[in-house]
């Protein structure tokens, strides 16, 4: 730090503090929103891997019942530890409303069973303890604290009863977005004699088959760990780390802004250090220190900032994977050394990137070159001529990959090519623009006012990439997410077409359908079976569904694409095989309607696919075929449902009561199609509030990295706007000079996030989302979204410029020449 040289260049920060906040913006921002994305990610893979647990000990398997609302008997697991099964513990779950902190899981145990589980003396008293304490009930010190709960306090129900109290444990004893109870007050809450599950731990392969013998039909045993979870919760995690890296890259584009306009300020400085004997290594060597000390504080402050970021979103994240695949994730994650390393590799890439070229182009310009005013930015439209031509590349080889196989790496890297394309050519068409209307405008001061916004765009340009790559991105995200949620609400409302939605068990099934078609209320009765074929040559369990031949089914179906005659030929009886088939399995298998395929061996060959339907949110390939085909090839061994529909929606909740009471039905197998509509759009807009929330902290980045470089780059204009005050210019043409150039780029820098942000979307949907997940949808559009983002955007800009003109204005035109020079 005591070499002359380094003393000199690190001085021009002392004059422009702006430009080190903003180096430090794009830089720690960027490394930060990476480093969160990644903390999350290992977080949730760790949870995997570890399996459920309870107390300290992990439960790599679980007993469940195949179908959902349905339980597993009592007295199988009191069968299981007479066979001598110790590992083995029941486990009840249920999701609660709760007045003071929302949703929260509810997770019942039984604290003897667990006695031997305990690490120490002292743990078993306290789980015993639990059971003596009326009506206590765990909760972790993370949640405690995320949800504002304090000891001892109780939780108000949705039905107006008060639980409690509450007793804040060591985090090591319950683990995730869950509390934990006796199984006793768990039952006084959710009458029921079974259990959610029973877990196991570790199984020899012999035990795990003498448990899968001993089952009876309808439960099945699974794994809790990773082998089972990670491939269902890939996309998800890869779709968030996508956003980290978007994140990233807007971050290193204000990096490399601020570091470019701290390179062409001090080429003055430079050039006087040149001509006084600091030779080119000299010179090279301090310019390097002080890239090695940005990206030392990026790197640490990047790490301790997206550790503190990763601890506010990992609740979100632990509660969309908990709804949407039962995974118990951990409310908390420490620093791992691998995101040190990966976000140092990285950084020091995109720096280097970032960074080389500035560095090389000053330190080989002629010593007499850089005391000449100016010389970077007259050379800066030769850059723009180069990152056109890289721009050309780019979309070379977007092209290439377009026509290539699709799949989710395609995807990706094709979205990339695009950005990386528009990114690159903005910057040069705005100068491009800018220069033409400067030679086809007569007047003077236009002319002028167009050739001076070219020649701003040395140090704007690369800002207003950031901020347009950012832009784009905030607008391909909303539009996804708002076409998603829009396709998945009307595809609700048609599959849910039934008032009531009954799962009974199949005995039951007749005498509750004979019942209902009796009541007045009731206009119709669907049946639904369902039947899964696992093994055979398919990846994932293939579920066999039957449909009934009314116009108000084949209406509650929303098919993508069919033959003419789809609805007749499937119900047509015959020796023709029918059947249409989800979304998902047709892409994985690239079926289309017409073509004759061959199923399972259970099914047989020679299928026709009549149709393709929208299925969201099922992981699994699913088959529709005509309900006497069904019974065909399953002769009624399989799952049931009811579908009820009313002649009035008041008397939804007079019927619920009527079957639970007459039939002895559990409360979760009966339910209105409100209530599911209503749960499954709460667990969409949770599983989106991370993505949204990486999106909005990106355009914050660009944003606050447009007004920062906005700032500073006015700042650095104060001789060219002093001057132009001592020739008469009025403070008010100086902030039309200035607001008025800011808003020709700002308005065309949206002009081009507009269409990009719109094709993004459209890439996500089509490719993205379409291998991640098999599904695709129509794209919509939300233009008092896009305006609001559009506006505030460029109120940001507008702001950014006003404030040196207004300094400066208020200043006499004399004092401002002379600071400046």
């Amino acid at each position: 730090m005591r070499n002359p040289v380094f003393n000199a260049l690190w001085g021009h920060y002392r004059r422009h503090p702006l430009q080190m906040v903003l180096l430090l913006l794009g830089l720690v921002m960027g490394i930060a929103l990476l480093v969160g994305v990644l903390a999350v990610n290992q977080q949730a893979r760790t949870s995997y891997r570890a399996g459920e647990m309870l107390f300290k000990t992990p439960f790599r398997y679980a007993i469940r019942h195949q179908q959902a609302g349905m339980t597993v008997p009592q007295g199988l697991y009191i069968q299981l530890r007479r066979m001598g099964y110790t590992q083995c513990v029941p486990y009840e779950m249920h999701r609660i409303e709760t007045a003071e902190a929302g949703p929260l899981t509810l997770v019942g145990i039984d604290p003897f069973v667990m006695m031997p589980f305990a690490s120490s003396r002292s743990e078993s008293a306290q789980s015993v303890a639990l059971s003596q304490t009326p009506g206590q009930i765990w909760i972790s010190r993370q949640l405690a604290q995320i949800k504002q709960l304090t000891n001892g306090q109780r939780l108000t129900l949705n039905t107006g009863r008060e639980v409690g109290q509450l007793a804040i444990v060591n985090d090591d004893r319950i683990h995730g977005a869950r509390l934990l109870a006796d199984m006793g007050l768990v039952r006084q809450l959710f009458p029921r004699s079974g259990f959610t599950a029973v877990f196991c731990g570790q199984l020899r392969q012999d035990e795990q088959q003498d448990i899968s013998q001993l089952l009876p039909g309808g439960l099945i045993l699974t794994e809790n760990d990773h082998a089972h979870l990670e491939p269902l919760t890939r996309a998800f995690h890869l779709n968030l780390f996508a956003m980290g890296m978007l994140a990233f890259i807007v971050g290193l584009f204000i990096f490399y802004q601020a570091m470019s306009l701290s390179l062409t300020q001090r080429q003055f400085l430079v050039g006087l250090l040149c001509q006084n004997g600091v030779s080119g290594s000299q010179l090279a060597k301090a310019l390097c220190v002080e890239l090695m000390l940005w990206l030392v504080i990026g790197v640490v402050g990047g790490n301790v900032l997206g550790l503190f970021l990763a601890q506010k979103l990992l609740p979100s994240v632990a509660a969309t994977l908990s709804d949407l695949y039962q995974a118990n994730i951990a409310l908390t994650t420490g620093w791992h050394w691998q995101w040190g390393a990966l976000s140092l590799v990285i950084a020091l890439g995109g720096t280097v990137l970032a960074c080389g070229w500035p560095l090389v182009r000053l330190i080989r310009t002629q010593p007499a070159r850089l005391t000449a005013h100016m010389t970077m930015v007259r050379g800066s439209w030769r850059e723009f001529i180069w990152q056109a031509l890289m721009a050309a590349l780019f979309i070379m080889a977007a092209v290439m990959i377009y026509f290539l196989e699709h799949n989710q790496f395609a995807g990706f890297a094709l979205i990339g090519c695009l950005l990386a394309a528009a990114g690159l050519l903005m910057p040069f068409l705005l100068w491009a623009v800018f220069k033409g209307l400067a030679k086809w405008i007569r007047s003077p001061r236009v002319r002028w006012f167009f050739s001076d916004a070219a020649a701003s765009l040395s140090y704007r340009g690369v800002a207003a990439m950031a901020f347009m790559l950012a832009l784009a991105a905030t607008i391909g995200m909303d539009t996804m997410v708002g076409s998603f949620r829009l396709a998945t609400q009307n595809w609700l409302g048609q599959r849910l077409a039934a008032d009531l939605y009954i799962q009974p068990s199949t005995h039951q099934a007749a005498s509750i359908a004979r019942w209902a078609v009796k009541q007045p209320q009731v206009k119709a009765v669907w049946w639904r079976w369902r039947q899964e074929i696992t093994g055979d040559r398919y990846e994932q369990p293939l579920q066999v569904f039957s449909i009934g031949s009314s116009a108000g089914e084949k209406q509650a179906l929303p098919v993508k694409a069919a033959l003419d005659d789809y609805w007749s030929l499937l119900h047509r009886q015959g020796p023709d095989k029918i059947f249409l088939a989800s979304e998902s399995l047709a892409l994985r298998n690239q079926w289309v309607p017409g073509q004759t395929v061959d199923l399972p061996p259970r099914l047989g060959q020679g299928w026709r696919l009549a149709g393709v339907y929208y299925d969201y949110g099922n992981p699994y390939g699913q088959i529709v075929v005509a309900e006497p085909v069904w019974h065909t090839l399953f002769q009624r061994e399989g799952k049931v449902s009811l579908a009820i529909h009313l002649h009035n929606e008041k008397e939804i909740q007079s019927v619920m009561n009527h079957i639970v009471g007459r039939f002895g039905l559990k409360a979760s197998q009966v339910r209105d199609n409100n209530q599911i509509m209503n749960q499954a759009m709460a667990v969409f807009d949770r599983t989106f509030i991370v993505t949204a929330t990486l999106g909005k902290l990106t355009l914050f980045v660009a944003v606050g990295g447009l007004f920062i470089a906005t700032i500073a780059g006015e700042i650095s204009r104060q001789r060219q706007f002093a001057l132009l005050r001592c020739m008469g210019m009025t403070g008010k043409e100086l902030a039309l000079l200035g607001g008025g150039q800011l808003l020709a780029i700002g308005a065309m820098t949206a002009l081009i996030a507009l269409p990009l942000g719109l094709l993004l979307a459209q890439l996500l949907i089509d490719v993205v989302l379409k291998y991640s997940f098999g599904w695709t949808m129509p794209v919509r559009f939300f233009p008092l979204q896009y305006l609001f983002s559009l506006g505030t955007a460029l109120a940001a800009l507008l702001l950014a410029g006003a404030w040196p003109v207004w300094r400066l204005v208020r200043r006499s035109a004399m004092l401002s020449l002379r600071e400046a020079f």
